[in-house]
């Protein structure tokens, strides 16, 4: 029998699961286990395939907008991503019975945006466009108050109205560096704009990013475990190219490695996306241990213990589920 090749693996960690993706998760499974299916949820509850079809197979069902939901008693759950404030006020308007899975650190960006504009400040949204977490920061405020920048070159390009009142708040899934990059233009180019109080990039994008940035260089190929509509994930996979790895995939499950890309190969690190559950890193490292001798070891750069409280209408049922 052929020998296997060795395979040295290293485990980012932090890696998956964040506390606002796993509490978006358990409200839609505490809300079926309360209510029985159906529960109706509003875009994709968090940006992964094999969470969301997990979800429909226990009776979640996705639509994009609530003009898609019959006439029901079913509740109806906002994704993590947050969404424009006439999305609820249209859920009210149809007698709804809603429960918000917006991601609380999202929840206080739009907390921000709201307090600029009540201040009178002319606000910046650095983001991407399209992103829903995006379309829900700016259907917060009146449509023109925010003006979205994606790149360095929009921030230099931007003419506010009242340079001398600007202010910014960012997504929270966005590249570490690359915001910076993009604050640091607008700080040079208008030195009063008001930033946010603390760091609008939320703790598990950075502490993922964080982790890859460290093993990226020292490792031959890096795989992310996530969905390629997945903001943070995406940018798992720009990090591990910026930090000097020469081959970095995303993969939504193992059956998509593109094993050709991986020829001679001696290490490789692995992490996954903020939505992306353990059991697909684990179905991963089982493909790679088909094929190569593996060691793994885990690479611990932060240590994550967040959680974040269901709503108050599903309490009863999360303290039955663990007891």
């Amino acid at each position: 029998m052929e020998k296997r090749p060795q395979l040295d693996i290293v485990l980012c960690a932090p890696r998956g699961f964040c506390a606002g993706v796993d509490r978006a998760i358990q409200i839609v499974e505490l809300a079926l286990e309360k209510y029985g299916a159906p529960v109706y949820v509003r875009h994709a509850i968090v940006h992964n395939k094999y969470v969301v079809d997990g979800l429909k197979a226990k009776g979640a069902v996705f639509v994009e907008e609530l003009d898609e939901i019959p006439e029901t008693e079913a509740p109806v759950v906002f994704s993590a991503h947050g969404v424009p404030k006439s999305v609820p006020a249209d859920a009210r308007s149809r007698n709804m019975f809603f429960l918000d899975a917006t991601c609380p650190l999202v929840s206080k960006v739009h907390v921000e945006a709201q307090r600029h504009h009540a201040e009178g400040h002319e606000i910046v949204l650095i983001g991407h466009r399209g992103h829903p977490e995006v379309v829900g920061t700016m259907g917060q405020l009146p449509e023109g108050s925010i003006t979205l920048v994606e790149t360095v070159a929009d921030a230099e390009a931007f003419q506010p109205q009242h340079p001398e009142t600007l202010a910014f708040v960012t997504q929270t899934t966005l590249s570490v560096d690359d915001t910076s990059e993009i604050v640091a233009a607008l700080r040079r180019r208008f030195p009063a704009i008001n930033g946010p109080h603390k760091e609008d990039i939320c703790y598990a994008t950075t502490n993922r990013q964080e982790a890859v940035k460290q093993v990226a260089p020292e490792v031959d190929a890096m795989i992310v475990v996530g969905s390629p509509n997945s903001s943070n994930s995406l940018r798992l996979v720009e990090v591990a190219e910026r930090a000097g790895c020469k081959v970095a995939m995303l993969v939504d499950r193992a059956s998509e490695i593109d094993w050709t890309r991986l020829d001679g190969i001696r290490s490789l690190g692995v992490s996954a996306g903020a939505s992306a559950p353990e059991s697909l890193v684990d179905e991963v490292i089982e493909a790679f241990a088909q094929r190569y001798e593996i060691k793994v070891e885990s690479r611990v750069t932060a240590r994550e213990n967040i959680a974040f409280n269901v709503p108050r209408e599903l309490r009863s049922v999360s303290v039955q589920v663990a007891g």
